[in-house]
């Protein structure tokens, strides 16, 4: 979950990201700017990250700052729900990621499915929106929205893609280690809990 000085560096990045994009008078601007190097000082401080990564990662966005979108596939067949294997921590998630600027939710877990996993999919139904902080993830930098889509399989073959070493599909309570960056067992829990009642009503935080 959320921790405070987390909570404080995001909220003084934001300001000053915003007050950089919309000022005008270089007085301001200066101020802005060392408003964003105290909430880098921040993270370095309460992280291991490394300064130039984390001014990188404040730098990169420009306006003003609004939640980032992570969009998540659940995808069942038998009873069984379909989770890739992760290559950057050796964990296992639902198939998804970031969205892509110019495709929309349904268009993106399409995409991410197809590309980590090998399956051909549609999406059916929206499940959850939720927020990040409100979850048992670690801290990170951002303020992320979950989205959860239930889709089918309609084509295509069990496939690693570029950044996933394998492919599977996993039992209510028999689940692999977890990516929790990711997806969090309760959320998964949440999952199943649609599957077995296709009439419930998308829940969001």
């Amino acid at each position: 979950m959320s921790t405070k000085w987390l909570e404080w560096a995001q909220r003084i990045q934001s300001l000053s990201q915003a007050g950089l994009a919309y000022s005008k008078n270089v007085y301001d601007l200066e101020r802005f700017e060392e408003l964003r190097d105290i909430s880098v000082e921040i993270l370095k401080e309460h992280t291991e990250m490394e300064m130039e990564k984390i001014k990188d990662l404040f730098t990169n966005d420009t306006g003003y700052q609004t939640p980032k979108l992570d969009i998540r596939g659940a995808v069942f067949k038998d009873g069984k729900i379909l989770m890739v294997h992760e290559k950057i921590d050796d964990c296992w998630s639902l198939p998804g990621g970031f969205c892509d600027i110019g495709l929309s939710p349904a268009e993106n877990i399409v995409k991410e499915i197809k590309e980590e996993s090998g399956f051909d999919a549609v999406p059916v139904k929206l499940l959850a929106v939720l927020d990040m902080k409100k979850h048992p993830h670690p801290p990170h930098a951002f303020h992320y929205y979950k989205i959860f889509i239930q889709c089918e399989i309609v084509g295509g073959n069990a496939a690693n893609g570029v950044e996933t070493q394998d492919v599977e599909f996993f039992e209510e309570g028999k689940l692999p280690p977890l990516s929790i960056n990711r997806n969090t067992e309760s959320q998964i829990q949440l999952l199943f809990d649609f599957w077995r009642d296709p009439g419930k009503v998308a829940v969001f935080d």
